[in-house]
């Protein structure tokens, strides 16, 4: 699926720097700070407050300009646009980056809109203060994808609301390492509390909802937008933390009941196995009684229920 990268949902990453520190649980075996320190003898010297960021060679920037140039090829071979994840060793919407860098990247972006470049930030309550002013005011790119990493509800229910407030043609989630239980459908308020009272967004379906005494959800106004992709993984590498079935089951069918396109990136890992210690290649439920076994990421797959899915945005060149 990737041409120049092993991320299942991409084609090309590209860092214009290097470095980040932690932010929340999804970050507590952060592949990137291990390979920050694997290069660096030892010490992540690009990690963590007050360390500095390492902005990437000259060379490595003028990549999206070749492949911008390859626009014609890529999409007569594959039939839709190349996509870009920026930035897999770093976040674009870093408070401790230099403002000129990221200046720098938006003008590379900018000048190659035959790429759809996807920004998956940690920091999604620092873009609408970090992008130019008219990219709020309706001129947003539209090859520029806005993605948040959620884990677990409590990120869901403080950041997804943020993302939501972008105008970016495409908002999407990453939900990896997934943590714990999400619902995506029933999202506080936040600002938007007292103008709506005792009503939830609904990230999937967009709008705010509320309920009817017999239990019926009603829509009470068409804003804000929803999303319009996920992505779910389970955990890979040292410390790996199992995912349950059921957590990835029920992003799943949320996504499916609101026709979101869901991505499934993979188990990890783990595997659901039974109290007699066996398991299948296809992860099966885990019952009260039932053990994760680690079987390492490959063996694991990313089949869920025996399922394959690669969903993407409808009219991006994706496929539902």
């Amino acid at each position: 699926m990737s041409e120049n990268s092993k991320i299942e949902w991409t084609d090309h990453t590209f860092n214009p720097w290097e470095g980040c520190q932690k932010v929340g649980p999804g970050c507590d075996h952060c592949y990137a700070e291990t390979r920050n320190a694997r290069f660096a003898g030892g010490t992540a010297i690009n990690w963590g407050p007050g360390s500095p960021r390492r902005r990437t060679s000259a060379a490595n920037w003028r990549k999206p300009l070749a492949w911008n140039a390859q626009h014609e090829k890529f999409l007569a071979e594959h039939g839709r646009r190349q996509r870009v994840f920026c930035s897999s060793l770093a976040d674009v919407f870093d408070n401790a980056v230099a403002p000129e860098w990221r200046e720098d990247l938006l003008e590379l972006i900018f000048s190659t809109p035959n790429l759809d470049w996807l920004l998956l930030t940690k920091r999604v309550g620092n873009v609408l203060g970090m992008v130019p002013a008219d990219w709020l005011a309706g001129a947003w790119p539209a090859h520029v994808w806005l993605g948040a990493t959620i884990v677990n509800q409590a990120e869901a229910d403080r950041d997804i609301p943020k993302l939501l407030e972008v105008p970016a043609p495409v908002r999407f989630l990453s939900m990896e390492p997934l943590l714990g239980p999400v619902a995506l459908d029933r999202l506080p308020l936040g600002p938007l509390a007292a103008l709506y009272s005792g009503g939830r967004i609904d990230a999937l379906r967009g709008g705010v909802w509320g309920e009817r005494p017999d239990g019926e959800r009603l829509r009470i106004t068409h804003t804000p937008f929803g999303l319009d992709w996920v992505i779910v993984g389970g955990e890979s590498g040292p410390g790996a933390r199992p995912m349950h079935p059921d957590w990835a089951r029920g992003v799943r069918d949320q996504c499916a009941e609101a026709f979101v396109p869901f991505l499934f990136k993979q188990w990890g890992e783990w595997l659901g196995a039974r109290q007699d210690g066996s398991h299948s290649h296809d992860p099966i439920e885990l019952n009260a009684s039932d053990v994760p076994v680690r079987v390492g990421k490959k063996a694991a797959g990313r089949l869920l229920d025996g399922v394959q899915h690669d969903g993407f945005p409808i009219g991006h060149g994706g496929i539902a």
